[in-house]
């Protein structure tokens, strides 16, 4: 599984026009289920995404995660982070899971992250949705499992 997160000031997704779901400040995880990906994977990235510290601290140090800044999370599925790009100038989708089970460990992860009582709002699988976003710092890591 990949994640690519951004603390955000604030972001919000639509689909066909209309606005599904909107956060203040907090992380925008962009998140991929590759074929390979298995219980283990998830639990993981789970614990990366809530615990990972990139908020600041009193002291203006990256010592916060999440739940400590008073964040909310907004998690969108986003299978091209799966893309093989390693050779030609189109993208291989190969490495990426069948629907099914990327839609299964999409609806996993955000579980999890929901009973860690983080304040979560989610995109729609699959959908043709439009991302909006506020990065703060600017401040993005890629994180896999």
């Amino acid at each position: 599984m990949k994640a690519l997160i951004q603390r955000v000031s604030q972001a919000s997704v639509a689909v066909a026009g209309e606005q599904i779901s909107a956060i203040g400040p907090g992380l925008v995880v962009l998140l991929a289920v590759e074929a390979d990906d298995s219980e283990l994977s998830l639990n993981k990235l789970v614990h990366k995404v809530a615990h990972y510290r990139l908020f600041s601290d009193s002291n203006g140090k990256m010592n916060l995660n999440v739940r400590q800044a008073g964040g909310a999370v907004l998690v969108v599925s986003q299978f091209t982070l799966a893309a093989d790009t390693q050779s030609g100038l189109r993208p291989s989708f190969s490495p990426a899971a069948a629907p099914a089970m990327a839609e299964s460990f999409y609806q996993q992860f955000v579980q999890q992250l929901t009973e860690l009582e983080l304040p979560v709002q989610t995109g729609r699988f699959a959908a043709d949705m439009q991302v909006s976003l506020i990065n703060d710092g600017p401040v993005t890591f890629m994180l896999s499992s």
